[in-house]
């Protein structure tokens, strides 16, 4: 014989500060990223403020913070700083504030580039002129500039001879 069922309890609604810090614990969200995903989750948009507001004041939530975080995990994944400084952008930060991040980057570009090619293509790198144009067009698409991707493929778009 199975025993009653005890009545649920229910739980109070999460407050909007509450919402805010559960998404901050998973990880860094600029202001405007914590604003945007707890507007899509129907809070009101003087709450969403007032929360956002409260967890920056109270150093949980911090723009520096997010956008250094950024700035480390799309380097990590091959990206370069095109690409970097873009979707810091996207979040809603200034320019000091994208300027400051990719300062924090002490590593070099080129290094990067040079690293992303030989993963995709191999310790020797591109063996053709054909590989070597895709690898520069990877790089042109993950941010690199046209010095890095020169150096990293040894590729010259001038000299391709289309």
């Amino acid at each position: 014989m199975s025993e009653p069922s005890r009545p649920r309890r229910q739980r109070a609604p999460l407050t909007a500060t509450q919402r805010a810090l559960a998404l901050l614990t998973r990880r860094e969200h600029s202001r405007k990223e914590l604003a945007r995903k707890l507007a899509s989750r129907g809070v009101d948009t003087t709450e969403v403020e007032a929360a956002v507001a409260r967890l920056a004041g109270e150093g949980w939530q911090d723009d520096g913070r997010f956008a250094e975080s950024l700035v480390r995990s799309r380097v990590a994944s091959g990206y370069g700083p095109r690409h970097i400084r873009a979707e810091l952008g996207t979040h809603g930060l200034d320019a000091d504030a994208i300027a400051s991040a990719m300062a924090t980057f002490d590593g070099d570009w080129r290094e990067g580039a040079r690293e992303l090619v030989k993963r995709r293509f191999g310790e020797r790198g591109p063996a053709d002129q054909a590989q070597r144009r895709k690898a520069a067009e990877l790089l042109v698409r993950r941010g690199f500039d046209g010095d890095s991707v020169r150096v990293a493929t040894r590729f010259d778009p001038d000299d391709a001879g289309d």
